[in-house]
């Protein structure tokens, strides 16, 4: 009986845990690495010299209900895990039975009669079955499960690039409209002055009624304008409460002209950049997760063995169930061959091929997009900075012929009227610059999502470094 407890104990518990005990431990040891305030990447944002901003990001990681969703489902995928690789280790079960067989009808046995008796049966077994996983069909199912643990791992870094970039572009976006809500206003009230100074010169008969009717039809277009405005700022402010989780929250923010725009971006991005992305890391995992299904789909063709036993109590009178006698064990390996299933599992080998094939056309098509997004927020970004140039050169001619148009005035060779215009016209270019100062801060945020959340200027580095293969 020991000996038989011995290797019954080695052959289902020892042999397989000692074979798993290396994955589990390298798993639970990539578990722990986890550090998900690197997904913030606060390096990154700390550049726009913010304080505010960098605060409302380490805000998000704490309350955003979407990072925290992103998180949930990272265990999940734990889990499922953890439960395939318990799928690979023995099982063992304890059915125990307590029954009592009544009178009846006489029992044969060939030419043995035993007549009609009543017995009490106490059974107390540990039963243990084990898969001897010779072809490996059961660590690649593991496996098959990591490789989509990593694509949910990746899911959870992608959100929260996503999130961080969507709320600083509606941060910077509502700083905007704020300083184009201060213009405005100013707009509105100059305009107001030149609507009733033209309506006097009507009434001295100095203008025509079509001047007077133009003047009033631009004021109200200015003050549309504004009323937009006015709700672009009312909705980007929910937008960033429902971001941090907090519809109380006064959402402070720095004033436009204290931003400071990014200088020494990279000229030229290399193709390589796109590898650091999480859906091209998930297009990847993706070709790897259904190579092993591939591969179970097709050992499964093979026979499987099971070994299984039991060790325990068997007794017909409860005084005598720890004699001896009572004691209850027994070992064997089962094979199993299926040898017709109707084509299913030739149809699930199609069906993996097929997947497959499948992931590799998404990988393909990945690699297209992602170079698409990049090469469109690179230019988008060259694009905006030449503009915000342009409207700075253009602001600073229209501040000189403000200038010239107050001195003509102070000299008595130019009327009230046209300084207010040249007045208006120089605010009007200043909101133009505004618009772009902050259009353009926001294309580099969209470059930084695009290349997959990496400081641009480690890239710039990068690129500097290697020419050989740019966008």
């Amino acid at each position: 009986m020991k000996k038989i407890l011995a290797a019954l104990i080695t052959l289902f518990f020892v042999v397989p845990i000692f074979c798993n005990n290396e994955a589990i431990a390298k798993k639970a040891k990539k578990n722990q690495e986890i550090d998900r305030t690197q997904y913030l990447n606060l390096a990154w944002w700390e550049k726009y010299n913010d304080p505010l901003l960098t605060g409302y990001i380490q805000e998000l990681y704490e309350k955003n209900h979407d990072l925290k969703i992103a998180a949930i489902k990272v265990k999940e995928g734990e889990n499922i895990v953890k439960i395939s690789l318990a799928n690979e280790l023995p099982q063992v079960t304890f059915d125990g039975k307590l029954g009592r067989i009544m009178k009846g009808s006489e029992q044969y046995f060939g030419d043995m009669m035993i007549p009609d008796y009543a017995q009490w049966n106490y059974l107390m077994p540990l039963t243990a079955s084990y898969e001897i996983d010779i072809w490996g069909q059961n660590r690649l199912r593991t496996k098959s499960i990591e490789k989509q643990l990593e694509i949910i791992q990746q899911q959870e870094r992608a959100s929260y690039i996503a999130l961080t970039s969507a709320f600083a572009a509606d941060y910077f976006n509502l700083i905007k409209t704020d300083k184009l809500i201060e213009l405005q206003k100013e707009i509105v009230d100059i305009q107001e002055v030149i609507a009733q100074k033209t309506q006097k010169k009507y009434d001295s008969g100095l203008c025509s009624i079509n001047e007077v009717l133009n003047e009033q039809k631009f004021l109200t277009s200015q003050k549309e304008i504004l009323n937009n405005l006015l709700h672009t700022q009312e909705v980007l402010t929910n937008q960033l409460k429902v971001y941090l989780s907090d519809n109380d929250k006064t959402i402070a923010r720095t004033d436009c002209d204290n931003i400071e725009i990014l200088q020494n971006l990279p000229e030229s991005i290399e193709s390589t950049v796109i590898e650091k992305r999480p859906d091209y890391v998930q297009a990847e995992d993706a070709i790897k997760r259904i190579g092993y299904d591939v591969k179970v789909a097709r050992r499964d063709f093979l026979p499987k063995f099971l070994i299984y036993g039991q060790i325990g109590l068997n007794a017909y009178h409860w005084d005598s169930i720890f004699n001896r006698p009572a004691q209850l064990a027994n070992a064997g390996i089962m094979p199993s061959f299926d040898l017709f299933s109707g084509g299913r599992k030739m149809a699930i080998l199609k069906l993996r091929k097929n997947q497959y094939d499948e992931a590799m056309e998404n990988y393909q098509k990945t690699i297209l997009v992602s170079l698409k997004e990049v090469n469109d927020s690179s230019a988008e970004v060259k694009t905006n900075l030449k503009n915000y140039n342009q409207s700075v050169e253009r602001l600073k001619l229209e501040d000189q012929k403000h200038q010239l148009m107050t001195h003509k005035n102070e000299i008595g060779a130019a009327s009230n009227l046209e300084v207010l215009y040249s007045k208006e016209q120089e605010l009007m270019t200043k909101s133009q610059e505004i618009a772009n100062k902050v259009n353009y801060l926001v294309s580099t945020i969209g470059l930084y999502k695009a290349v997959g959340g990496q400081d641009l200027y480690t890239i710039s580095t990068n690129s500097s470094n290697k020419q050989t293969d740019n966008l």
